[in-house]
């Protein structure tokens, strides 16, 4: 037991000197833009409540009815006594909303990932990943026995370099749709057709797509002209744009059954409530009923891009609500970071192991929950740390 101790310290005391020592911020109260940490009030750029659902009381009110109705646990897996007839209402219409045959319901986008990606390949087969990735897309990789290969960032050439060499049975070729810490997104149209041309399959995470891109928010598949027979696997979470929690899995019936008879994280995990369901049903009718939340949302990425270019901010080439400030140093980072919140804004500093050594970033997610005022108090303090020397101009400008 000693000799644990102090080996965890060790690794502990190696992560603070590497300044890439984690800790969590404890708030009070639901999401929404202003949060209570530790007494004091702040402006937060860094939920991915990108439409600002998490606390609508159309989600809450459907949530406290199903708990009136169906109780607070799901009680069992899916496949025993876990699934509702709420449950497959939430599917129904998620599949409706993607436009795709049948959808899935996952406990959470990491288990969605690992699921499919482990349910679908053994050792016979190969996958092949974008470099940034997320890490549920990554660890399913990696934990699969299928032969795991990185290509490099968005680089088709890369990839069919790789694939014209693979001798295996399945090639799956899986991708964010929008990349979680750069905000840029996969080019799905070009990645299709080398699938296509290639005989693989296209798998896609649009987590931070959905709800925000695409017709009645239907994600970026739909956004980039992408059909079920173009990109096969389509996973999206719950618990970003659409305020509630969980992911899904949509497709055609073959994958579906498929997931359902050989993906051990569907299988073997509890269901999620039926209140949790019924809330994400609501989100859903309010990306029809209330549209103009993507629309208020693509304004003010317009209005934060435009001026944060004019004050020469080194801004990360994103057109989505996650706009990073590259930063490079994790000390560097985490200073800024820092005097942001004295100034009342709430910022994360994103530090490897999330990104490759040497990008520290600021990660400035937006919501429609924001207001253009909140903007520009966003603004005015990056001006503010600008004119203090902290934040680095753009390079040669």
């Amino acid at each position: 037991m000693h000799c644990l101790e102090q080996t965890l310290a060790a690794d502990l005391n190696q992560r603070r000197s590497d300044h890439l020592y984690r800790k969590r911020n404890q708030h009070a109260g639901p999401q929404t833009p202003e949060l209570k940490l530790n007494g004091q009030t702040l402006l937060a750029f860094c939920s991915n409540d990108y439409l600002g659902l998490a606390n609508h009381p159309q989600l809450v009110n459907a949530a406290k009815k199903a708990c009136g109705e169906y109780g607070l646990g799901s009680g069992a897996s899916h496949l025993v006594v876990g699934h509702t007839d709420i449950h497959h209402e939430l599917e129904h219409a998620l599949a409706q909303v993607t436009q795709r045959p049948r959808a899935l319901l996952f406990s959470s986008g990491y288990m969605a990932n690992l699921g499919v990606i482990n349910g679908l390949l053994d050792r016979r087969d190969a996958i092949y990943q974008d470099r940034l990735n997320h890490a549920s897309l990554l660890d399913g990789g990696l934990l699969s026995a299928a032969k795991f290969q990185r290509y490099r960032h968005n680089d088709l050439d890369d990839l069919e370099r790789q694939l014209n060499k693979t001798t295996a049975r399945r090639h799956l070729v899986a991708t964010d749709a929008v990349f979680s810490m750069d905000g840029d997104t996969a080019p799905l149209k070009s990645l299709s057709q080398l699938c296509n041309i290639q005989q693989s399959w296209l798998m896609i995470d649009d987590a931070h797509g959905f709800g925000v891109l695409g017709k009645q928010g239907g994600g970026s598949a739909l956004a980039q002209g992408l059909t079920t027979q173009d990109c096969p696997i389509y996973m999206a979470t719950l618990g970003k744009a659409l305020g509630s929690y969980g992911a899904f899995v949509a497709g055609s019936d073959a994958l579906i059954e498929s997931l359902i008879q050989f993906s051990r994280t569907y299988i073997y995990t509890t269901a999620i409530p039926p209140s949790i369901a019924a809330a994400s049903l609501a989100g859903l009718k309010l990306l029809k009923d209330e549209a103009w939340r993507q629309q208020h949302l693509t304004e003010l990425i317009t209005l934060f891009k435009q001026q944060a270019n004019a004050l020469k901010l080194p801004l990360m080439p994103s057109d989505t609500a996650i706009q990073p400030i590259m930063v490079g140093s994790s000390a560097v980072a985490l200073q800024l970071s820092e005097a942001l919140k004295e100034m009342g804004l709430l910022v994360t500093a994103i530090r490897p192991p999330t990104v490759p050594k040497g990008t520290a970033r600021l990660r400035i997610t937006l919501s429609a929950a924001h207001t253009q005022s909140h903007i520009q108090k966003l603004l005015q303090a990056l001006t503010q740390l600008q004119q203090q020397g902290l934040l680095t101009l753009v390079e040669g400008e």
